[in-house]
């Protein structure tokens, strides 16, 4: 079979395990529709596989397997062409090769001698769906091999998208699995000892909470609340703000505050690129006058934030290379144990063929920070 791309349909076994593995049959968030060019081809890498990015004339993006099947070499280093029925493809830099853009079929070999036959359609690279929603690009990443399977569902949509194009976006690369990172910045208390600055808290002023949390689609959410009296950043804001925090597979995490008729959306994105490796992405929206005012000091601040997380991870690697049990308490670690729980009926409803049903139930989690 002249398919170089296509292996057998299989079905991956469960991978709970904590810190290895990763969830399919979900949509990751890749990168931002503005850095999609008309024309460019740009390569990324998301839960260990090379994957194409682009934007044809038309507009619509695109995501096909980044290796021709014919030499392996990146179609990402080639060019966005319309073949000889006028389709928009890409073609490899090594032999000429063209895919067509919306189904990764072949649809021209150069080398081929004008009376040599061959079924060149049969021969496709995997054709990733894609989509392009509130200015973020998600593409779904199946568990079959293939590639083969539709969605059963969209990305999803965030409340608080406002003021026109994002605010702030800063990125970062944790050398971490995606399990350690959602923890670690799902954990709520590390904060007076991660992130001590002036501007946010101090180990020295620590004060008992108690935060209600409800399920949501696919994760849970802080219920809307008042932020803590030592929250000192909210204070920039004014009024009287109030936050909501949730979480939903495979790793999206948001923050939407609201002042009056004012709103704030942070954003975090987190991507697997591979076993090692969590690209963090962080997105911020508002309409309210600070970030026209102080976005250069808010900029600095979300900035320092992630690296300040990203120190703390390399910093725990070196335990971790000795794959340590980890003791994790209640409430303080229970979303850590609500995001295991999770994964786990994420993969048994996939692999019995049922709904997904949440195993998160509402209650009041308490901790000191």
């Amino acid at each position: 079979m002249p398919d170089g791309d296509v292996r057998p349909a299989t079905t991956r076994e469960p991978k709970t395990v904590f810190g290895r593995g990763f969830l399919y049959d979900l949509w990751y968030f890749v990168d931002l529709g503005a850095a999609l060019k008309p024309g460019k081809l740009q390569r990324y890498e998301v839960l260990g596989q090379p994957i194409l990015l682009g934007r044809d004339g038309a507009g619509q993006v695109y995501a096909l397997r980044d290796i021709c099947p014919h030499r392996a070499a990146p179609l990402s280093a080639g060019k966005l062409v319309a073949d000889a029925q006028g389709a928009q493809a890409v073609q490899c830099p090594y032999h000429g090769w063209t895919f067509r853009t919306g189904d990764g079929a072949c649809s021209a070999i150069p080398s081929l001698a004008g009376d040599q036959e061959m079924e060149s359609e049969r021969i496709r690279v995997r054709a990733y769906p894609v989509r392009e929603s509130q200015g973020l690009v998600f593409v779904y990443i199946s568990a079959d091999p293939r590639g083969v399977a539709t969605p059963d569902h969209e990305p999803p949509t965030f409340e608080g998208v406002v003021g026109g194009a994002p605010k702030i976006v800063e990125r970062m690369d944790f050398d971490s699995h995606l399990d350690h990172a959602i923890v670690g910045l799902m954990d709520p208390a590390h904060g007076p000892y991660v992130h001590q600055q002036w501007w946010w808290r101090s180990a020295a002023k620590q004060l008992d909470k108690a935060k209600l949390f409800e399920p949501r689609e696919w994760g849970f959410a802080m219920a809307r609340h008042a932020p803590s009296s030592n929250s000192r950043a909210y204070r920039i804001l004014g009024g009287k703000p109030e936050t909501e925090i949730t979480f939903r597979l495979p790793g999206l995490r948001w923050e939407h505050v609201q002042v009056g008729p004012r709103q704030v959306l942070a954003l975090t994105c987190l991507t697997p690129v591979n076993d090692a490796k969590t690209r963090i992405t962080q997105v911020i929206w508002s309409d309210h006058w600070a970030f026209a005012l102080l976005k250069p000091f808010i900029r600095a601040g979300a900035r320092r934030f992630l690296h300040q997380d990203g120190d703390m991870v390399n910093l725990q690697n070196q335990g971790l290379r000795y794959d340590p049990p980890l003791l994790w308490i209640d409430d303080a670690d229970k979303q850590a144990k609500w995001y295991q729980a999770l994964k786990r009926e994420w993969e048994a409803s996939r692999r019995e063929g049922r709904p997904f049903v949440n195993p998160v139930e509402a209650t009041t989690l308490r901790w000191r920070s």
